[in-house]
């Protein structure tokens, strides 16, 4: 017995020297996010992570300890470093929450910020409204959703995309954004990588940091079109990697990949047992050729699709996973835990608004891009002209430029922008969406031109 107890007592010391030891690095990683941050210095630096894990991984076979283990709990280190250095990091929500408190004290701002369109839902919408309480829907209902809204949902993606698919691979979440939660959440475990093509929404990334996953980035570049390469990623994939993120239409770029790309990553993802998380919400605004995911009848896909953009309805909050039942079934667990379900009036009005012609919305949008984007030609803006969505993802070419500092200070000007940083390592680009009337596009392309005259 006293042997055991000694071995615990050693076993004890060793973990309170591991704790003092983390909150060492703790410590040693806010001083370089300061550092990051007087810099300009973006939080993640794939190349020094890389490094260390490299390190690790020839200590492990020195010592003799497990390689998959040991690298897990580099990546615990590793997200550890990023959340301190991520705490005052500032995106287009931070921007918007900003201006919105501006608008209460009476000041007139022109939102470019945020991706959400000017234009109302579908006049079935309002009908629908009228019509919940005499059809009774406001009770609790089944965590996927309701049978009848789910096997409309089924249809209405079978005949868009020309697939098979059934209600069993539906669930219906409160926007998409809960979705991709659930499936990150529910289907990786900590300590677990996956790979995010930047630049990118950051809701990947914090959903992963929540759930103790450690992303890591493909950086794409302007000068390369915003185009990963296969082999980029495949020298990405480790033992840990289980989910590749792809977002196509892409927030915040536009862009689309070319079917032969897409074609290649998924095969590199099959080939390696990998989950493919599509995010597929822009899929209505696409300009040029786009294949949906649910195209390659992958059953370690997910597909996330939402009422939000397509509809214009981003109030209401409704969305919807698609996959296969297995996974819907795993993603249904953690919805009911968290929320029980979508409420049945929504999914109702949503319902009823699949019955409407949205291809207005998508005509106006990409009308919207297209005076975005003459007016960023004219201005000298660095970018590449959207394949789809409803952004612009521009660089400001002048010194020292920050896109954080720009987004603060244009807010003075009447004027809310998205910062690049909030994307990715892009600290001197700015999101600019496409969601307003064309005139009031006009007037805060002039804003944006007369405050870079004024900072050259």
């Amino acid at each position: 017995m006293s042997d055991i107890n000694d071995l615990r007592n050693k076993m004890d010391e060793v973990t309170l020297k591991m704790i003092e030891l983390l909150k060492t690095r703790t410590d040693i990683a806010k001083e370089i996010g300061e550092v990051k941050k007087n810099i300009g210095k973006g939080v993640t630096d794939e190349a020094r992570e890389d490094s260390l894990r490299g390190k690790v991984i020839s200590l492990c076979n020195n010592i003799g300890l497990d390689e998959t283990m040991a690298t897990k709990f580099l990546n615990f280190l590793l997200n550890e470093s990023v959340k301190v250095q991520s705490r005052n990091k500032q995106t287009h929500l931070s921007i918007f929450l900003k201006a919105k408190s501006l608008e209460a004290q009476g000041k007139k701002i022109i939102h470019m910020e945020v991706g959400e369109p000017d234009f109302l839902p579908p006049k079935i919408v309002k009908d629908a409204l009228e019509e919940v309480f005499d059809k009774g829907f406001l009770k609790y209902g089944q965590v996927k959703g309701m049978p009848v809204f789910r096997e409309s949902l089924a249809k209405y993606v079978s005949k868009k995309f020309n697939v098979n698919i059934q209600q069993d691979n539906i669930i219906v979440s409160p926007g998409a954004r809960f979705s991709i939660f659930t499936a990150i959440t529910t289907l990786l475990n900590p300590g677990d990588e996956m790979i995010v093509i930047e630049p990118a929404w950051p809701a990947y990334k914090d959903c992963a940091l929540n759930a103790g996953i450690k992303v890591r980035t493909i950086n794409t570049t302007v000068e390369d079109k915003w185009e990963p390469s296969v082999e980029q990623i495949k020298s990405t994939i480790n033992s840990n990697t289980k989910m590749i993120v792809l977002n196509y239409p892409n927030n915040p770029t536009g862009k689309i990949l070319n079917e032969k790309l897409q074609d290649e990553i998924i095969q590199l993802a099959k080939e390696n047992n990998l989950y493919i998380l599509s995010d597929e919400i822009y899929s209505q605004y696409a300009k040029t050729s786009w294949k949906s995911i649910l195209s390659y009848n992958y059953e370690k896909s997910i597909v996330t699709q939402s009422f939000s953009k397509s509809h214009a309805m981003t109030g209401f909050r409704v969305g919807y996973g698609i996959a296969d039942s297995k996974i819907i079934e795993k993603m249904a667990k953690l919805e009911a835990l968290c929320l029980t379900n979508v409420p049945e009036a929504i999914q109702y009005v949503a319902m009823k608004a699949l019955e409407a012609d949205t291809s207005n919305n998508t005509n106006t949008v990409q009308t919207r891009l297209d005076v975005l984007s003459k007016k960023a030609s004219e201005m000298g803006l660095d970018f590449v002209v959207p394949d789809g969505a409803m952004y612009l993802f521009a660089r400001i070419n002048q010194e020292g430029f920050d896109g954080v500092n720009f987004a603060n200070s244009a807010l003075e000007k009447g004027l809310a922008v998205a910062p690049g940083e909030g994307f990715g390592n892009y600290k001197n680009f700015i999101r600019l969406s496409a969601c307003q009337d064309e005139e009031v596009l006009v007037e805060g392309m002039n804003i944006l031109g007369n405050i870079m005259r004024t900072n050259n």
